[in-house]
């Protein structure tokens, strides 16, 4: 274990200090690296390349229907308040004679989570790298979360949820594709026991 203070752990003590509290006081005398490795945590998508997440598990494949990974959990943190928002992805594309291992669309997911975010960005940027890396026929996205920055402030709702999508090339051009998608994640997940 490295004896070096992350300069997070400084600014924690601070902003306890700033809000009343003693951060030598016992409950709260380990808090500040807790949270300074929590917050490397969460924002250690910023160090890595998103093509090089899906880079090494591209096939050639002659597959053309839709593949389609749903119920990708993801925990994130909303840049204007950096409170959490958390939910689930659904990732599909068409293939253009290239697959990428099913894997790594979670990963995917998690990479860009790990960052300050917006729900609407991190719904691109899924769509983007993966458009990017597979030029696929087709690509679509939706995610759905809750918010606890509309949660525990603001409008204090306990029940909204915001739903994004980016739907791209046969998805958002074909309108049977669309439906086909729509209707796929509007299913339960199925049960293997």
């Amino acid at each position: 274990m490295s004896d070096t203070v992350d300069p997070i752990e400084g600014l924690i003590a601070s902003l306890l200090k700033e809000l009343g509290e003693d951060p030598g006081r016992d409950g709260l005398e380990r808090t500040p690296r807790r949270v300074a490795r929590a917050f490397r945590t969460f924002t250690e998508g910023y160090s890595t390349d998103p093509i090089a997440v899906l880079n090494d598990a591209v096939f050639e494949e002659t597959y053309d229907e839709m593949v389609l990974v749903k119920d990708i959990g993801f925990y994130s943190l909303c840049e204007h308040h950096l409170l959490p928002f958390f939910g689930r992805a659904h990732v599909a594309y068409i293939p253009n004679g290239r697959i990428v291992g099913l894997s790594k669309l979670p990963r995917m997911v998690e990479m860009y989570a790990r960052r300050l975010q917006v729900q609407e960005r991190l719904t691109q940027d899924v769509a983007g790298a993966i458009e990017e890396l597979l030029n696929p026929k087709g690509v679509a996205v939706v995610v759905e979360s809750i918010h606890l920055c509309m949660m525990m402030r603001g409008v204090e709702q306990q029940n909204a949820f915001a739903v994004t999508s980016s739907l791209r090339g046969e998805f958002q051009n074909d309108q049977k594709t669309r439906s086909e998608f729509m209707e796929l994640i509007r299913h339960s997940r199925p049960s293997f026991a």
